[in-house]
């Protein structure tokens, strides 16, 4: 039996009560060592929605860019960022929320209601929303946003490594693979390592971490 795939079922549950325009907001990047977290909010045609959209994660960089240019062509979207002194003030839960905020603040229409992806509601939305645990898995408004999140975000890390060599960010998008953990110890930090997270700390620190 095939997985099931994202459909429209929590947008039509907000149609049938009254919504005229459902958005779907998700994030990447919570879990680099650097980098900003970025957001994406995207209110889906009613017609014409790209086939073969899908929670992110799940699809081949290729896909992810084929299906990002084809959201970006039909839907009304927009992508947007905590930066990495934000992580440090707000901490990485609450940046993440700031950008999904940031990102509907940002759409050319108002939805009337959101769906975002996780199990909490950004305190500052404003707008009526649900939270969907595995929303990108679900609805497809949800894995719009976060083929387009990935995509910009991807592209971005991809830039901020010609800037810093040394650490492949334009291979692992700041995540903390073995290459970029070893590069953090022999090169140090640079200021768009997230210095708040306790991973940092401890490749930088690791006597501190010693248990002798």
């Amino acid at each position: 039996m095939k997985p099931a795939r994202p459909n429209l079922a929590h947008e039509r549950a907000c149609m049938s009560e009254g919504a005229l325009l459902v958005c779907g907001v998700d994030e990447v990047g919570r879990g680099p060592l650097a980098g900003p977290v970025t957001a994406a909010a995207v209110i889906l045609p009613a017609r014409g929605i790209p086939r073969g959209l899908d929670d992110s994660k799940k699809l081949a960089a290729a896909e992810r860019e084929r299906l990002a240019a084809r959201i970006m062509a039909c839907a009304d979207w927009a992508v947007a960022h905590a930066s990495v002194a934000e992580i440090a003030q707000l901490n990485i839960y609450h940046a993440s929320h700031l950008a999904m905020c940031r990102a509907v603040a940002a759409l050319k229409s108002r939805p009337c209601v959101v769906l975002v992806d996780g199990n909490r509601i950004p305190a500052a939305l404003g707008l009526p929303a649900r939270a969907i645990v595995g929303g990108d898995a679900q609805s497809l408004s949800i894995a719009a946003a976060s083929i387009v999140a990935k995509v910009v975000r991807d592209r971005i890390m991809v830039d901020l490594a010609q800037q810093h060599p040394g650490y492949g960010w334009d291979r692992n998008m700041g995540y903390p693979t073995p290459t970029h953990r070893r590069a953090l110890a022999e090169l140090g930090p640079t200021p768009l390592h997230r210095m708040g997270f306790a991973a940092i700390h401890k490749i930088l620190c690791p006597a501190e971490n010693s248990t002798d």
